[in-house]
């Protein structure tokens, strides 16, 4: 329809906006790799990636948890950080979405994904620097 076309229009102009880190630079592999849809790549390693740059997000994470339905008054930006986290695991588990990669990804992959996702063009939005040995434990954490 006119508006889903729109709306991916619309999605489409803010991604190339704001660059979208690793979350997406992890999951481009996936698929390439081993066929994985995009957006259930995406939903499986968000808390994980969310987790790891939670340090370096200020106070992102209680938008997030406030968006998620949180009541965040009184938290501690520890404590909200672990709310957001938690509503999107919540909310993956909610809708289906595999909690880990085990029975999608091969352990001697992970030097390959590893690689593939610090080259991937979306690996410089994400607001924490990383590296291979990062990219490939937050792979580890997914198995």
């Amino acid at each position: 329809t006119l508006f889903r076309s729109l709306a991916q229009y619309i999605a489409g102009m803010g991604f190339s906006n704001v660059g979208l880190g690793a979350v997406h630079a992890m999951a481009h592999p996936l698929g390439a790799l081993y066929d994985t849809p995009h957006g259930v790549a995406n939903a499986i390693i968000l808390p994980t990636v969310m987790e790891y740059n939670a340090p370096y997000t200020g106070e992102k994470y209680r938008d997030i948890a406030k968006a998620m339905g949180v009541d965040v008054e009184g938290m501690t930006q520890d404590e909200y950080r672990k709310a957001a986290v938690g509503a999107v695991s919540k909310l993956s588990k909610d809708v289906g979405i595999p909690e880990n990669l085990k029975d999608i990804v091969k352990e001697q992959d992970l030097d390959f994904l590893a690689e593939s996702a610090l080259a991937d063009a979306c690996c410089p939005g994400n607001p924490r620097d990383t590296s291979v040995a990062e990219l490939k434990e937050l792979y580890q954490k997914l198995l």
